[in-house]
């Protein structure tokens, strides 16, 4: 396969239409880039005009975070793959053109070695057997690979021949975690966990910086343009060395973290999950950073406490989910009136919402729309937009 923009095979992949994954595969990539720059100019156009989507050199195996659910069909065969789009049908892969190469052959190998160990896969039905799906993260930079067997019990019958064994075939595991899920969930990932191996994370460089990873943390998937988009938040956001900066949404501190290395004064990061907030005070501590500090908590109630403070911060990262941020944050950050607002959005349909939220209760200015392709060969969009008070 060509490892060019012009020359991407259409509908290279064999369960392309079965998977529903690659929703843009039938178009070539210099197409998918067309689709999505004309997608976000139709949606944005009203705030400002949007500069020249950011694309992949190599858009293929870009992903460092793979999952992957396993069953038995009725003629006993283990079969390892993902759930078809909308359905808990399985559709079995070796391979993907998206996911990261390692990964694919850690799943396959682990597939192959359930029967030699009498391991069996789980049955949702009847709510009984033993592994229920893998979940692999590599660091891309380091190549430090996590490996995380989640399974329906917590009796893991010869777990130290069986984590021995995968750890011989690929050095690169640096850690082996059993995460435990009995419930019927549409869930991965249980609440209990034990370390079989290693430390229980794993360790990657982002934009200079470095970062821990654990099993339930979120850290971007696509870390190639994760640097490109991160650094275009950086450039808009402007910072001389003296801004207080507030980080919403700041999962394990990445952005926050790249600021405070990169300019900021001081920065606060605020996130509700309290395994990432947990990653996020080691990784400051890992890159040495005295100038960034973090709160476990809701986004928008921080917001709305920050903004009837007398201090207020000069710039506000917010890298909300796909459904975006609510009326509550919104009202407060426009309360807050930082001098420079730098919008990092994974969904450009709740992007325009915001923003007209935004254009309409404040004196805001777009000054820059910049899409960035996190996810060749998905409909998904990434943009980095730079908001900034009138009457600065």
């Amino acid at each position: 396969m060509s490892n060019t923009k012009e020359n991407i095979k259409r509908g290279s992949c064999p369960v392309y239409k079965k998977c529903g994954g690659c929703q843009l595969q039938n178009l070539t990539y210099t197409e998918q880039l067309s689709f999505k720059q004309k997608k976000v100019e139709k949606l944005l156009s009203k705030f400002g005009k949007a500069d020249k989507i950011i694309g992949m050199n190599t858009p293929y195996h870009y992903r460092n975070k793979v999952q992957a659910a396993f069953r038995t069909d009725k003629n006993g065969k283990i079969i390892s793959g993902v759930y078809q789009s909308g359905t808990h049908h399985i559709v079995g892969i070796d391979e993907c053109m998206t996911e990261d190469v390692t990964a694919d052959k850690i799943i396959v190998a682990v597939r192959k070695m359930l029967k030699s160990f009498k391991l069996t896969t789980y049955d949702e039905d009847k709510q009984r057997g033993f592994l229920r799906h893998i979940l692999v993260k590599r660091g891309f930079a380091t190549n430090e690979v996590m490996l995380v067997l989640v399974t329906g019990t917590s009796v893991f019958p010869s777990k130290n021949n069986f984590v021995k064994a995968i750890t011989k075939q690929f050095p690169e595991i640096k850690t082996v975690v059993q995460n435990i899920n009995p419930y019927r969930t549409n869930l991965v990932l249980g609440d209990v966990q034990k370390v079989l191996y290693g430390k229980g994370y794993i360790e990657d460089i982002l934009c200079g910086c470095k970062f821990r990873i654990s099993p339930k943390s979120f850290y971007q998937i696509n870390p190639v343009q994760t640097e490109v988009l991160y650094n275009k938040a950086i450039e808009f956001a402007n910072l001389k060395g003296k801004e207080t900066v507030l980080d919403t949404y700041c999962g394990i501190g990445t952005i926050g973290i790249v600021a405070a290395k990169h300019g900021a004064g001081e920065v606060i990061g605020v996130e509700l999950n309290k395994d990432a907030v947990k990653d996020a005070v080691q990784n400051a501590r890992a890159n040495n950073l005295k100038n960034i500090r973090f709160y476990q908590g809701d986004a928008g109630e921080f917001m709305e406490a920050v903004a009837e403070e007398s201090e207020k911060p000069d710039v506000v990262f917010m890298d909300p989910p796909r459904a975006g941020s609510d009326e509550k944050f919104l009202s407060s950050l426009i309360k807050m009136s930082p001098k420079t607002v730098v919008y990092i959005s994974c969904n450009p349909e709740t992007l325009a919402r915001d923003l007209a939220y935004i254009d309409k209760n404040s004196t805001y200015k777009i000054q820059k729309i910049q899409p960035v392709d996190m996810f060749p060969h998905t409909a998904h969009i990434e943009c980095v937009v730079v908001m900034s008070r009138k009457d600065e």
